[in-house]
């Protein structure tokens, strides 16, 4: 199999910048890093040609190279490689170089594509979730803000077992922790975990907001309880 080196994925990337779309995004993402103008079906073709490509080490090597290159786009590009529901087998190498970037993780968009990744390595060894709770005490605000977003797969399960209504209970535990937080993105992913858990269990969501919705933001704790809301007949 012939591996793809970091150098040729980062020609190929920086082969279709569009500088002009690029400035756009510095300004909108308003973070200190090199931008390069790529829309996200662009970067999925690509991602999608390196995975045939590469073996599973060779993955995780080039994810790690393009993450540490510090580009929004090779950073969005090493998490879409990272992103898989099955590994085989699960290899910890992989979860190890996903909760290394955690640790730095710096604005939204960068971080909740590779939280996208990390959550299907969680779900694929729950024993991982000791390790995320290590985050919601983190000085960086965006890791503490991961260990929600990370874990939302336990949110959206329609079937969950005893242990994942425990993983469940878990989190929203750390969720309480993070109310006395102002930013406005801390509430925010309390306010979505909450609101993708009403979708399969609306009474744990309302004991919930029932207990410490007092302490949420008015707009997090709509958004928690927007779908509940939808459901209940107007008066």
């Amino acid at each position: 199999m012939t591996e793809i080196t970091l150098e040729a994925a980062l020609e190929a990337l920086t082969a279709l910048a569009d500088p002009v779309r690029a400035a756009e995004m510095a300004q909108y993402h308003k973070i200190e890093r090199p931008y390069l103008g790529l829309g996200n079906p662009q970067i999925d073709a690509l991602v999608r040609d390196w995975r045939a490509a590469c073996s599973l080490d060779g993955r995780i090597t080039l994810a790690d190279g393009l993450w540490q290159n510090g580009s929004h786009e090779s950073m969005i590009a090493a998490a879409k490689l990272l992103t898989q529901a099955r590994m085989r087998p699960d290899d910890t190498t992989a979860w190890q170089v996903i909760a290394g970037w955690a640790e730095g993780f710096e604005g939204w968009a960068t971080a909740d594509h590779a939280c996208s990744a990390g959550g299907r390595r969680l779900i694929a060894d729950p024993s991982r979730l000791d390790h995320v709770e290590g985050w919601t005490t983190h000085p960086n605000m965006w890791t503490r803000r991961a260990a929600l977003v990370m874990t939302l797969p336990w949110a959206r399960l329609s079937n969950p077992k005893p242990a994942d209504v425990e993983a469940r209970q878990r989190v929203l535990r750390w969720a309480e922790g993070y109310l006395e937080e102002t930013d406005w993105f801390m509430h925010k992913a309390i306010g979505w975990w909450l609101r993708d858990l009403s979708r399969h269990d609306p009474q744990m969501t309302i004991a919930w907001v029932e207990a410490h919705g007092d302490r949420l933001k008015a707009f997090a704790r709509r958004e928690a309880m927007r779908h509940i809301n939808d459901k209940r007949p107007s008066r």
